[in-house]
């Protein structure tokens, strides 16, 4: 049966998906399973980079269905961090559940990932993939990766290449992104003003359908330089709060 779309859902997932027809039936089914019909209410967006095959006519099918399931549609492909950054922009939850469409991250992780959010009341809480399913050079270079980047940014996060992450919106709605800074949202989500950091592990699963979309040593070198960009912005972050208002009406 499909479900009530609440008007302001709770929680908005954020999905990038590119050329993922094969797993975006299941994936679907497995939120709507985590989940049910809440609470907390929910709704699904799936952000469509531009895919190449059957995945939008799924998405679309799928909201007819379901009004808790949303899709964005790119007129052409713009990467992962466009996609994130346009969920971010559209979502009506007051918190973001990021995740991957290609089934490694589990949906049956995201109310356990909820419920740590509210009883620490944190601001972002990140998933570290345990018993990693992926080949030794992948794990290897992640591993490099998230070393450099936390030696040159200060930020503790243990593993920024799992997907599957929780935010309040407010940190994420107007971060500045720009191409392949998607790895870096737990360092940016601070710079937004984020203070109650959550780490916590999640399931891994092996990919069983599709191709991975990003290949390991183009991703861990294009990786490094940003950590570059990543520094200046942090060094240059303006990071002013309000203490006190007076006048108006």
């Amino acid at each position: 049966m499909a479900g009530v779309m609440a008007d302001h859902p709770a929680v908005s997932l954020v999905v990038p998906v590119y050329d993922e027809e094969e797993n975006l039936p299941d994936l679907i089914d497995q939120i709507r399973a985590a989940l049910g019909d809440g609470p907390p209410s929910w709704e699904l967006l799936l952000v469509d980079d531009g895919s190449r095959d059957r995945s939008w006519e799924i998405i679309a099918r799928r909201g007819a269905a379901d009004p808790r399931v949303r899709g964005l549609r790119f007129a052409a492909n713009r990467g992962q961090t466009a996609a994130f950054a346009a969920g971010f922009r559209a979502a009506r939850g007051e918190l973001v559940v990021t995740l991957d469409a290609d089934l490694q991250n589990d949906p049956a992780d995201i109310p356990r990932l909820l419920e740590l959010q509210r009883e620490k009341d944190a601001d972002v809480v990140l998933g570290v993939r345990a018993r990693r399913n992926d080949s030794l050079v992948r794990r290897w270079s992640s591993k490099l990766a998230n070393g450099y980047r936390r030696w040159r940014t200060g930020d503790d996060a243990i593993d920024t290449g799992c997907s599957l992450k929780v935010f309040r919106t407010r940190f994420v709605r107007e971060m500045p992104l720009f191409t392949g800074l998607h790895r870096f949202l737990p360092t940016l989500a601070r710079m937004q003003g984020a203070r109650r950091v959550e780490q916590t592990e999640v399931n891994h699963r092996p990919r069983t359908r599709g191709v991975s979309k990003y290949g390991v040593w183009n991703r861990l070198w294009v990786g490094l330089a940003d950590v570059k960009a990543v520094t200046w912005m942090q060094k240059r972050h303006l990071g002013y709060e309000i203490a006190e208002e007076s006048g108006g009406e």
